[in-house]
């Protein structure tokens, strides 16, 4: 078992803020998950050398150790002895070459022909050998793009937002393409995300950026079901946040929904928040524990699911089906103890 690895640990002083990232990479895909303007790319593009930090060290160790920056030995590789691929949000393909030159593009004139004829295969991209990028759907120029990244066997792949441009038709399939590509790759795999369901698919660990900090990072569902704070429950996706008053050890009330619930682990006092996800609620009846009133919600219906908004604020989603038109909202809501998500602020 060799002693794989991605290290970065780097600062740089930004215009807006300071970005500090640390995390270590043993194997599959990291995601960095994050707002616009956090940091994400910033990261990628120290990795990749396109831009340097101010100080901190990135280094690659699969057989031995490649130092790519270490800002006290005064190393910092060019990107181009990086041995890096980057697949950048508008894939940057050369406008002038054909789809087989740009796959080709990176390789020694050796392997170039049966390597690029490979890939060329391997992204099923036969028959547009001889076309140019202009003349590509967007999901074909991606193909062309991973293709030539992949062709000269790089040690990591870094993709930048890679399904922003398009629809979502085309990014369902895209998206199983990449998931299958990853499996299949056996180097490091980072990827810049805003988008939670993306970061939950693809990636084995995760690290939230908030304005250049990292404000949490594990094992991506480890970090999904118990965010610990009320910005990391944010960016994964949780619609219902609500400052509290503790009662007791188990049980509190909720500020901004004006409901006591139970919670099935002891509050401590530096919990000031809860979280509760939308799918989370079920229908109840009047004297169950953690009841809410549904009186008055109102309801949004959407193809396969009922957006309900409470009286008092709080979202419900409820699956349904594609031809469900009608649907009575009951009475009474109920949340299960152990889905109450305590927080700190």
């Amino acid at each position: 078992m060799s002693n794989k690895s991605l290290k970065v640990n780097i600062q740089k002083k930004l215009k807006e803020f300071d970005l500090e990232v640390d995390f270590e990479l043993k194997k599959g895909c990291l995601g960095i998950l994050g707002p616009s303007g956090c940091g994400k790319s910033m990261t990628l593009k120290s990795i990749a050398g396109i831009v340097n930090p101010d100080k901190g060290v990135v280094s690659l160790t699969t057989d031995e150790e490649t130092v790519y920056f270490d800002s006290s030995k005064k190393i910092n590789l060019k990107p181009q002895k990086r041995n890096v691929g980057y697949l950048f949000q508008n894939y940057a393909l050369f406008p002038n070459m054909t789809v087989e030159e740009n796959v080709a593009i990176g390789l020694s004139k050796d392997d170039d022909e049966k390597r690029a004829s490979e890939m060329i295969k391997r992204f099923r991209l036969e028959g547009l050998e001889k076309r140019y990028p202009r003349q590509l759907s967007g999901g074909q120029q991606q193909r062309v793009a991973l293709a030539r990244i992949l062709a000269y066997g790089p040690d990591v792949i870094l993709l930048d937002e890679p399904f922003s441009a398009m629809d979502s038709h085309l990014k369902e399939q895209l998206r199983i393409e990449l998931v299958n590509m990853l499996k299949d790759f056996d180097g490091f795999s980072v990827l810049v995300t805003h988008d939670r369901d993306e970061a939950f698919q693809f990636c084995d660990e995760l690290i939230l950026l908030d304005e250049g900090k990292v404000i949490a990072k594990g094992a991506t569902h480890e970090v999904f079901e118990n965010p610990g704070r009320v910005q990391v429950a944010r960016l994964t996706g949780c619609k219902n946040i609500s400052k509290i008053e503790m009662i007791d050890e188990y049980h509190l009330k909720s500020l901004d929904w004006g409901v006591e619930f139970e919670v099935s682990e002891r509050i401590s006092p530096n919990i000031t928040h809860i979280g509760i996800r939308a799918h989370d609620f079920s229908p109840a009846e009047k004297d169950d524990l953690n009841v809410i009133d549904a009186a008055d919600s109102t309801k949004l219906e959407k193809p396969f699911e009922w957006e309900i908004t409470l009286a008092n604020g709080l979202w419900w989603k409820c699956d349904k089906q594609i031809h469900e038109h009608e649907f009575e909202i009951p009475d009474y809501l109920k949340v299960d103890p152990k889905d109450i998500i305590l927080l700190e602020e």
